[in-house]
């Protein structure tokens, strides 16, 4: 498929922004001319881009003061419909210009309703001795899936690197008996809890944590290029790296990007799946830095310099909490076995490691 115009870029992005909640009814949209240097776009762009989402009723502009989310602060609904439709609208677009019939479409979004119902009607219980994860990427969980087999006897534990988003997405479709998360949620300034509770609705749901993570920007050995903090991205020529959107590592950069007015990687080519290949680029010399977990740095021999740290949960729905897998894997997470792990790793602080905490959805 063709790229889309950049104008429909800005305004998807925007657009993101203004349904995840990190721009609320109210809210000021950046200047134009400022967004048109953090895309490195003409004015005219931006505006075209601005005009696009008000005719989807996403915005409104009053003169003397510039572009605002729609909606009163208090009455979040009209806008949450607006988007809504809007993304089902696309939907529709793309499957009829793929041959599709308009009232097939509606027949295959029915049916996804009702698979979607009888999902979350289903309990959800590891199958034929496999227990599912999914979600975002984290060095000690190859170890743990490594040695399952002697942490809970009879079973295998798969793998599927989603990112975090991804991950709660899969749980909530059954397609997971657990998830990876480490989502920042700017408002509260706090880690999963929301973003559970926003994802799986009506569900009680366990947060073991695996550890608090230290993440800041990889970089070559000695970092050359003298790198001290996300500000430093800014530079022109300079090759930076980073993880997928729905990551909880994106989450981050992103929010903070914005609050610094930095321009941040956009394109497939400047995203990795994987903390491990993140690293694996910088070290072959093929990028310059990246927004990382330190233990990834170690394991390549690279530098690093601390950001932040970030609280990493896995994600467990009661409705398996006490099945054997689980409860051998909780119970495994509270013994000193995973904190000499992580020790080894490095880059991680395991005050909190096993601690559960429970999310009522």
């Amino acid at each position: 498929m063709e790229e889309a115009p950049l104008y429909q870029q800005v305004a998807e992005s925007l657009r993101r922004e203004i349904l995840s909640g990190h721009l609320r009814p109210g809210d000021r949209l950046p200047p134009v001319r400022e967004m048109a240097r953090r895309w490195r776009c003409t004015v005219g762009t931006v505006q075209r881009a601005y005009r696009e989402l008000a005719r989807q009723g996403l915005v409104v502009g009053r003169r003397g003061q510039g572009t605002r989310v729609a909606g009163e602060p208090t009455v979040p609904a009209p806008l949450r419909r607006a988007a809504l439709v809007h993304q089902a609208e696309a939907f529709l677009l793309r499957a009829v210009a793929e041959g599709y019939d308009p009232a097939e479409v509606e027949q295959a979004v029915r049916l996804a309703l009702d698979r979607w119902r009888a999902l979350a009607r289903e309990p959800l219980v590891p199958k034929a001795g496999v227990l599912r994860f999914s979600g975002s990427h984290d060095l000690l969980l190859a170890r743990v899936a490594a040695r399952f087999s002697s942490i809970a006897p009879g079973y295998t534990l798969r793998l599927t690197f989603t990112g975090s988003l991804g991950g709660l997405m899969a749980l909530a479709q059954g397609i997971a008996d657990l998830a990876g998360c480490h989502l920042w949620d700017a408002e509260s300034d706090t880690y999963n809890v929301p973003f559970v509770r926003r994802l799986l609705p009506g569900r009680r749901v366990a947060l073991v944590t695996l550890a608090y993570r230290r993440v800041g920007l990889i970089v070559a050995p000695g970092n050359p290029l003298g790198l001290q903090g996300l500000a430093d991205l800014a530079r022109p020529g300079l090759r930076f790296i980073g993880r997928p959107r729905g990551t909880g590592t994106r989450v981050w950069l992103d929010a903070q990007m914005r609050r610094l007015g930095v321009v941040g990687p956009r394109g497939p080519g400047t995203e990795v799946a994987t903390h491990s290949e993140l690293a694996q680029a910088i070290a072959e010399g093929r990028a310059d830095a990246g927004l990382g977990i330190e233990a990834a740095a170690r394991a390549w021999g690279l530098d690093f310099v601390p950001l932040t740290r970030e609280r990493y949960d896995l994600v467990i729905p009661a409705e398996i909490w006490e099945t054997p897998p689980v409860a051998a894997l909780a119970s495994w997470l509270a013994s000193e076995e995973p904190r000499a792990l992580l020790t080894d790793l490095g880059g991680y602080e395991t005050e909190a490691t096993g601690r559960v905490e429970w999310v009522e959805g």
